[in-house]
């Protein structure tokens, strides 16, 4: 009886502890300046939403134009509400930092630096405009592995399924971002991984003794300046364009929309995050010449829109299994309607 009692006190602990991770995660992801949702990045963005109204004219009333009803009652926005809260859960497990060994590869890329010079390290003293080079060299190498993370993703059958969850969202808020398969993640962080610490070694090694990046409030300052411009109206029903120059350097939150888009001419266009200069040099650059009316979801490189594969929770994290294994073996376990393996956004 004692024993039973004991176990049911350890059982509980452990679950309280989850808890009180799961709501410290939660925490940090609304007020933590390397977190895009933070509620300071959030207060920017309405800013950004009320000039944008304002310089349209007042098209509407101010609280219907940032937060239209149709978008966030809509089904859709409940399942990108259900996929981050797994996800949050998932991560608090410690099931995405599994596949996420950046220090590890740096520490032995840099030893076989080492050992090629045949001389013992001498780290190069740390000052700012190292500091600002490395950071600057960090932010452009997580941006060209998210570039060709995401490219894979679409354009490799067996892993598009895991993706399609985050296109076949049929509106989109600044959470829709969140809204991807525990598998997509976990490829990521693998690439991630071998890529950044490979280039962290190479900065150790020629530039500077540490990585010491410029940071704001403990974000890569970068990122900080990316995330206060806009970055949460990438997944948004608010149009903002850069114009055509920028926009060949950077992704505007309209052409990342655009990415989103089910139009043929839009099929497989736009994959960078923070720069448009990976996409121009690969030939999957689109730049808007102005405002365009754009519907969301999936759809097939024809822009023939195929029906929603992810109605609930269940389905948006099974189906992309059942749709790889179908792709990978032959075999049909659903009708044709219902494959999204074929198609795209």
């Amino acid at each position: 009886m004692t024993q039973a009692i004991a176990s049911k006190f350890v059982e509980r602990s452990l679950h309280l502890g989850i808890v009180e991770k799961a709501w410290s995660q939660l925490q940090w992801f609304f007020t933590s300046y390397e977190s895009r949702l933070a509620a300071f990045y959030l207060i920017c963005t309405v800013v950004m939403v009320f000039a944008i109204w304002l310089f349209r004219g007042r098209p509407s009333g101010f609280i219907k134009f940032l937060l239209p009803r149709e978008v966030y009652f809509h089904r859709s926005n409940l399942i990108d509400i259900q996929v981050f809260l797994i996800n949050l859960f998932l991560g608090v497990l410690g099931i995405f930092s599994a596949t996420l060994f950046t220090p590890l590869i740096a520490n032995f890329v840099l030893h076989q630096l080492v050992w090629y010079q045949g001389a013992d390290f001498q780290p190069l003293d740390i000052t700012w405009g190292r500091s600002a080079l490395a950071t600057l060299i960090v932010i452009l190498t997580l941006d060209f592995c998210k570039y060709w993370a995401h490219f894979i993703h679409h354009e490799n059958r067996l892993l598009w399924p895991f993706h399609a969850l985050h296109h076949s969202a049929e509106v989109m808020t600044p959470l829709t971002a969140n809204r991807n398969h525990p598998v997509f993640l976990l490829i990521r962080n693998v690439i991630y991984s071998f890529v950044l610490g490979a280039v962290q070694a190479l900065v150790l090694f020629l530039l500077i003794g540490k990585i010491d990046l410029l940071t704001i409030g403990g974000a890569n300052a970068g990122y900080f300046v990316f995330n206060l411009l806009g970055a949460n109206l990438r997944h948004s029903h608010v149009w903002l364009s850069y114009g055509p120059v920028l926009e060949h350097i950077f992704i505007s939150p309209a052409q990342h929309q655009i990415h989103h888009s089910r139009a043929k001419k839009h099929f497989n266009k736009n994959y960078g995050e923070v720069f448009a200069i990976w996409d121009w040099m690969f030939g999957t650059l689109y730049v808007p010449n102005g405002y365009e009316e754009l519907e969301f979801g999936l759809a097939d490189a024809r822009g023939n829109p195929i029906e929603q594969p992810h109605r609930n929770l269940k389905e948006a994290l099974i189906n992309p299994f059942v749709e790889s294994f179908e792709e990978a073996t032959g075999l049909q376990f659903k009708t044709a309607s219902q494959d999204v393996s074929s198609g795209r956004k």
